[in-house]
């Protein structure tokens, strides 16, 4: 159950500098499965039901303040201009905000991903007792190095946290370390932050320093162990990057099996955590799927394809190919080797085949474009057929224009459409013809010049070639 809604306020962390990134862009914006850290951490914190949320930013704040804004305005922003460590952060957050005596502050970095709402849930629940004045959430790890070491008292409680550069070697020994996650008593943590000196190996004020103050003034601080050790991982660099992505990718693939989805090998299929699949789907291996893309029943995706922002009908499949804002319906069929821009959209039972590049065009039901063909700015209707090699020429260099093809038309091979040009129902048009003009409904278009043959024209222009020797074989037999 989660802390009463007009009780809990959420104060997220990341003003820090990333500078193990080695980036131009602020390590909480680095994204895992489409989804940036800090909306990860934010979405995370959505099931707290909080009356405020405060993000401290500091480093790149005007595209931290930006990704924050178009994840959701209410979301207030503080900016840290002096790095002053986390103690110095809160206390600028609940400076900036009216914030009531007896509310709990959750407090969590903007840089742990895989952390989740139920197990800040249950932070927050820990604080509720009226004799707890903080809770922190602690896992305990194989390798402790870098984090800061939870030393429990006699009661099982936490009497201190101590950083790994402050540790003594027996504090060091300890596995149980600290998240730097927590939830307090508002009235208490004010106390302590008032409280805090810069007295240690960074010179800054330590949040964790306010775990000892608190017990100072008569209140316990419990531990609440992670279930998975994974939610407390931050990412500092881009080796934790990927590990992240891996355990999200894992959880993501995990929940979509359960669900009935087929995946042949979840270690090389990538789905963003945005994206929706129903049962019955199956995934082949080398997949990404990613951004807003929906799948319905029954699909066959990959092996090796990218969707992004796609649509997805039911029983359709998709081969090989990379497929961008397209929608593909009931039965449709895309690849190996297709490429669907925006605006592409296939009808039910279409088919778009190897080689074949399709942007802002509409493929009729039962039609097909099965090789070797652009289809740009074009409508084809029902049950057409376009053949191998054939491109409509839809920009003159200063404008696009529409092709328009009906029902039932046979387009010839190496064909150029040039637009803007319309190919009536029923129509045909020859092999290597150029379409200039419109094709009437049933008739033959025919664009291109007659062919001559010029006799001998190798052994006169080429003597001596390997194609000379060739002609002149085949002449004396």
């Amino acid at each position: 159950m989660a802390p009463q809604s007009d009780s809990c306020i959420a104060i997220v962390l990341a003003a820090g500098e990333g500078t193990r990134m080695r980036s131009s862009v602020p390590k909480v914006l680095h994204t895992i499965l489409g989804r940036s850290l800090i909306r990860h951490v934010l979405t995370a914190t959505e099931t707290l039901r909080a009356t405020k949320r405060i993000v401290v930013v500091g480093a790149g704040s005007e595209l931290v303040v930006q990704e924050i804004t178009e994840y959701d305005a209410e979301v207030t922003t503080v900016l840290q201009e002096r790095r002053g460590g986390t103690g110095h952060a809160v206390r600028l957050a609940l400076e900036s905000n009216p914030i009531v005596n007896d509310s709990i502050i959750v407090v969590v970095a903007g840089d742990v991903p895989l952390i989740t709402g139920e197990t800040l849930q249950h932070l927050a629940k820990a604080c509720q007792n009226s004799g707890v004045g903080a809770a922190v959430l602690t896992a305990d790890v194989d390798d402790p190095s870098g984090y800061g070491r939870v030393i429990r008292d006699h009661e099982n409680g936490i009497l201190k946290i101590v950083e790994d550069r402050d540790a003594t070697e027996d504090e060091r020994e300890v596995h149980e370390v600290n998240s730097s996650v927590y939830a307090f008593q508002a009235g208490l943590l004010k106390t302590a932050l008032a409280e805090l000196t810069t007295n240690n190996a960074q010179g800054e004020e330590y949040l964790t320093d306010a775990i000892e103050i608190i017990r100072s003034k008569g209140k316990k601080v419990v531990p609440v162990v992670a279930h998975d050790y994974f939610e407390i991982l931050g990412v500092n660099d881009r080796v934790q990057l990927a590990e992240a992505t891996a355990i999200m990718r894992d959880r993501k693939n995990l929940e979509l099996m359960s669900h009935g989805v087929t995946l042949i090998d979840p270690p090389t299929t990538f789905v963003d955590v945005s994206v929706t699949i129903e049962p019955d789907v199956t995934i082949r291996p080398g997949c990404q799927i990613e951004g807003a893309t929906t799948i319905a029943r029954g699909a066959l995706i990959g092996p090796e394809t990218r969707l992004f922002n796609c649509v997805v009908g039911e029983e359709a499949t998709i081969i090989k190919s990379e497929c961008d804002g397209a929608t593909i319906g009931r039965h449709a069929h895309v690849g190996p080797y297709s490429f669907l821009r925006p605006g592409a959209h296939l009808a039910e039972g279409a088919k778009v085949g190897s080689f074949v590049e399709v942007k802002n065009s509409t493929i009729g039901a039962g039609s097909k474009v099965p090789h070797l063909s652009y289809i740009g700015d074009a409508t084809i209707g029902i049950q057409s057929n376009i053949g191998a090699g054939t491109i409509t020429a839809n920009y003159d260099g200063v404008a696009k224009h529409q092709t328009v093809i009906g029902d039932h038309v046979r387009i010839g091979s190496d064909n150029i459409l040039i637009a803007p040009v319309e190919i009536g129902d029923g129509a045909y048009t020859a092999a290597g013809s150029a379409i200039t003009e419109n094709v009437p409904p049933g008739a033959m278009g025919v664009g291109r010049g007659q062919q001559r043959n010029i006799l001998g024209w190798v052994l006169r222009k080429r003597a001596g070639s390997d194609s000379a020797k060739a002609a002149e074989e085949a002449k004396e037999s």
